[in-house]
């Protein structure tokens, strides 16, 4: 579904989230490595380069078969993770709820309808953190998102609601960001607002098109269909020769997008921004598809949150549930949030899981903060010690989070030996296959071989993961790079070089 929306004026600029620059070609593959000496001096002469020289590298491999320490460098150093947290993240959720749990949403009324299908009152959808309302569940169809929600209340045998339908999505306490998110990465997908009600990411994609000739207005169109955003375009169209920038700006709490910049005559630009107000966004396009379905809501949509609870507080167990609908399997959730490294599913996880452990004499903390004394008190039974582990949100987005090397490749080899070992792993983005390793070690023995999760935010770029060897032996490695410009040369230049030697270490752990 689409909207094309034509529209002038104003803008700030932004960021273009989602689209990385051409690379270099891919790391070729390297000499045979026969023994643990020869690997080893390998990756010192990597990593001891020149233009590493002001960065810091944290290094850690090991044997997941005999224990045994391949290469490490300053592998007990705290360093930030950027998004390899959301191996910390999805053991969690795994551990903690298992793979096959669903995350439920209810609708509650005072009254069930009655034969003519009315509520007589209001409709409460009432969130708790399903990331499943989304078109990439659906084949990329936006349509089918809010399908499931539709179909339990049709069921239900409503048919009008002469009340409000109200988005609650207090089930989380807290500000909807993760802690030590940055300002300037909110209105981009991967800082959208976090909502115990969220869907299609809480985000709107934007499909740019040249208008017709030079100096007129580009063309907006909205991937999912929806007015709820309003658009300040002075965006114009240039010849072929001209140069392509679309610059967005969303000021935070707003719902306005301003656009400025220029696109070619040529090929579409597409883009996206993310929303403010999620809960709200949940039940105005809710209310959209029960209307295509006959279901009329007479009343006002409305949203509260956790402080509107407070005030007004509602007595749930009073009410009745009047349908509900459950997520995707969690094994599902942790594979779409682990290979495109998805921001959002991963503090949705981490919030849902402080939810369910806290105590209600522990009000006054966060559910954030909740979530991350579970996560705290789960690293403790996988054997990290304490000290090596420092994070504060679910997602990596933070840039106060530390963690060691030491640390994430305890958490690979315990998750290697964890009941939901399988699913772990293969939500993993897969070298030269998925995800964010899509593009990466293709022909060279890591392909199809690396499972591993990325992670870049400024001046970072880590990966940490699973690597079998030429011998067949079985290999954790976390390769942690900070304080580093990566200017003339890239990830797979500074990183990949390490789990390809790996791949075609044909020598053991226990022999040098």
């Amino acid at each position: 579904m689409t909207a094309t929306v034509k529209l002038r004026c104003i803008c700030l600029p932004v960021f273009l989230g989602g689209f990385l620059p051409a690379t270099p070609a891919e790391p070729k593959s390297v000499e045979p490595i026969e023994t643990l000496t020869q690997l080893q001096t390998r990756i010192d002469a990597h990593i001891s380069q020149p233009r590493f020289a002001a960065a810091a590298w944290g290094i850690k491999v090991a044997s997941l078969d005999t224990g045994r320490t391949l290469f490490e460098r300053d592998a007990g150093k705290l360093l930030k993770p950027a998004s390899n947290a959301k191996l910390f993240t999805g053991a969690l959720a795994l551990d903690r709820l298992g793979p096959d749990y669903r995350i439920k949403t209810s609708f509650y009324a005072a009254t069930r309808p009655g034969p003519d299908g009315v509520i007589h009152g209001d409709l409460i959808v009432y969130g708790r953190g399903d990331p499943s309302f989304a078109a990439r569940f659906n084949g990329g169809d936006y349509g089918k998102s809010l399908g499931p929600a539709v179909a339990a209340l049709v069921a239900a045998g409503v048919k009008r609601i002469e009340g409000d339908l109200i988005g609650d999505e207090s089930y989380f306490r807290g500000p909807p960001f993760g802690s030590s998110w940055a300002w300037d990465d909110l209105q981009n997908y991967y800082g959208a607002e976090v909502s115990a009600l969220s869907q299609e990411d809480n985000v709107v994609d934007l499909v740019f098109k040249p208008g017709a000739k030079s100096g007129e207005p580009c063309l907006i169109v909205t991937k999912p269909q929806t007015s709820f955003l309003t658009f300040v375009n002075r965006a114009r169209t240039m010849d072929k020769a001209g140069k392509r920038e679309i610059n967005l700006y969303r000021p935070i709490g707003e719902n306005t997008v301003y656009i400025s910049g220029s696109l070619p005559a040529g090929p579409n630009w597409t883009d996206s921004v993310s929303v403010h107000n999620p809960a709200l966004w949940f039940v105005t396009r809710l209310q959209e598809a029960m209307e295509k379905r006959g279901i009329v809501v007479a009343g006002k949509l409305r949203s509260v949150n956790r402080l509107d609870r407070e005030a007004v507080p509602v007595d749930f167990p009073k009410l009745l549930e009047m349908a509900s609908v459950e997520s995707r399997p969690l094994s599902e959730l942790i594979d779409k949030m682990m290979k495109p490294s998805q921001n959002l599913y991963a503090q949705l996880l981490l919030l849902h899981v402080g939810a369910r452990s806290q105590k209600s004499d522990h009000q006054s903390k966060t559910t954030e903060e909740a979530g991350i004394a579970e996560l705290n008190r789960f690293a403790r039974e996988a054997g990290i010690k304490r000290g090596e582990l420092f994070f504060d949100e679910g997602s990596g987005l933070s840039r106060s989070a530390l963690v060691t090397p030491n640390a994430f490749v305890q958490l690979l080899a315990f998750m290697s030996r964890h009941r939901a070992a399988g699913v772990f792993r293969d939500a993993l983005p897969v070298a030269g296959v998925d995800g964010s390793l899509r593009s990466r070690m293709k022909g060279t023995a890591a392909e199809k071989n690396v499972h591993a999760k990325t992670g870049t935010i400024g001046y970072v770029h880590t990966l940490s993961g699973y690597v079998t060897t030429a011998a067949g032996e079985r290999l954790a490695f976390s390769l942690m790079l900070n304080a580093y410009d990566d200017t003339g040369h890239s990830v797979k230049e500074d990183l990949d070089p390490i789990p390809v030697m790996l791949a075609g270490f044909k020598g053991h752990s226990d022999k040098p």
